[in-house]
């Protein structure tokens, strides 16, 4: 009787931390891209610029193409990417992202990533709080995402990473 009720116990708990577990886990679709848990890092109060980052899979078999995007907390958005000239790692900006078919390319520190400037809204740039991004793709059309603020980035996140 007392495995069972520590069974229950164990399985009862599990269900509770379960929503925790995927409380930062957030993916939207639009057409045949899935853009997966669009996230921002916590920077000090005068910080001039912000950077956000995501995944874009593509599931279907034609590519589409990153045009732009635009946040309503920043004056401009730019496209951006790393780039190493001369021994020197580079940041550029770029006018449009592929994103190949059945392929996935990754915005992240270190590699292509959203540069927002002109920040109009610094009070959503705290941990916890979250941010509108829209994305807008030539051929799926628009969405909008909410970009979560963290004070650390996601594992995995420092990987330099383009198409695939």
């Amino acid at each position: 009787m007392l495995k069972l009720s520590l069974v229950k116990q164990s399985l009862l708990l599990a269900a509770l931390l379960l929503p925790a577990c995927f409380a930062n886990a957030h993916e939207y679709t639009v057409g045949d891209l899935q853009i997966a848990h669009p996230w921002s890092q916590e920077l000090p109060p005068n910080a001039p610029t912000v950077a956000a980052y995501f995944v874009i899979q593509n599931h279907g078999k034609t590519a589409d193409r990153l045009l732009s995007v635009a946040s309503p907390i920043a004056g401009k958005a730019e496209l951006h990417e790393h780039v190493m000239q001369n021994d020197l790692m580079k940041m550029q900006q770029v006018p449009s992202v592929d994103i190949p078919a059945g392929g996935t390319v990754t915005f992240a520190p270190m590699a292509y990533h959203v540069m927002l400037l002109e920040l109009k809204d610094r009070s959503l740039l705290t941990d916890g709080k979250r941010f509108a991004l829209t994305l807008h793709f030539e051929k799926s059309g628009d969405v909008t995402v909410e970009v979560a603020v963290q004070k650390q980035p996601p594992a995995g996140s420092q990987v330099h990473q383009h198409a695939q």
